[in-house]
């Protein structure tokens, strides 16, 4: 095995969590790695840090209008021009445990064309907090895995429904099978679970692999800070601001793109229901 995952990592600021980021997969057991960073816009010295102290890391700038997907798609072509197999996307804020590279590869060998999670940690308190889900669409419910599992079993491969960005393996047979994230339908939140959903269904199997840790800070997310001051305006950028966790316009076409026809009606009526009360109950 002669090839290299290419980590993409869209950056806006928060130049600190870049460089922590930097500098834990500076660590890693295995470094058959290459970073690309896509710097759209920064304005807090992000680009001179990176010159400056990672003068190896690959940096693309955007025009400060990408968001997320845009952002990571920019990456992937840029790596997939390379030459890339394997692409991992990854957000600015998170640690990676040393040996997360060494772990993906391991069970990347035992199933070559899987899209492969990573366990997710507290970056405070190192306990684990999100180890996938599965998602019943008949139901209408979401099953996480983690707390199903005794401690003796929280390792190796565990398959899901879908994956979320952070730390996530995609062998580049699944993006010449399935094309780019959705940046037109999903430009910030939910195009990573869109995009595994799709996977899913073109045959690829998704397993989150708990010996590939990261290390997160679930505190600094859009939507959690949209939620620590519940206020009207607060509700509203929940329900519809681009980085909104209720988004209504992203839930109702994550929806119909990926939803089975008979169960959308139950789904889109549960899913408002939990999006227009559940702000104030959570």
């Amino acid at each position: 095995m002669n090839y290299m995952i290419s980590i993409i990592i869209p950056v806006f600021n928060r130049k600190e969590y870049t460089r922590e980021c930097l500098l834990s997969l500076g660590k890693q057991t295995d470094q058959r790695f290459k970073v690309v960073i896509v710097d759209d816009g920064s304005t807090d010295g992000t680009e001179d840090m990176l010159r400056q102290e990672f003068p190896e890391v690959e940096v693309l700038k955007g025009s400060g209008s990408l968001f997320w997907t845009a952002g990571v798609n920019m990456g992937i072509r840029h790596a997939l021009k390379q030459g890339a197999q394997l692409i991992m996307t990854m957000n600015n804020d998170v640690v990676t445990d040393e040996h997360l590279i060494e772990k993906m590869y391991y069970w990347h060998e035992q199933k070559p064309e899987a899209l492969l999670g990573a366990l997710e940690l507290d970056a405070n308190t190192q306990q684990p907090i999100f180890g996938g889900e599965r998602l019943n669409w008949l139901l209408n419910t979401i099953e996480e895995v983690l707390p199903t599992l005794p401690k003796d079993e929280q390792k190796g491969l565990h398959a899901v429904t879908h994956l979320p960005g952070r730390g996530l393996l995609i062998p580049r047979v699944v993006i010449e099978k399935i094309g780019l994230f959705d940046q037109d339908r999903f430009p910030h939140y939910i195009a990573d679970y869109d995009y595994t959903h799709t996977a899913r269904r073109a045959g690829f199997e998704l397993y989150v692999n708990y010996d590939a840790r990261l290390l997160t800070y679930p505190e600094e997310s859009g939507e959690r800070q949209i939620r620590s001051d519940k206020n009207f305006k607060n509700y509203y950028k929940h329900l519809f601001d681009l980085k909104g966790g209720g988004n209504l316009r992203d839930f109702t076409r994550f929806t119909l793109k990926n939803c089975p026809a008979p169960y959308i009606p139950f789904h889109l009526a549960n899913g408002y229901t939990r999006r227009l009360f559940g702000y104030f109950l959570k």
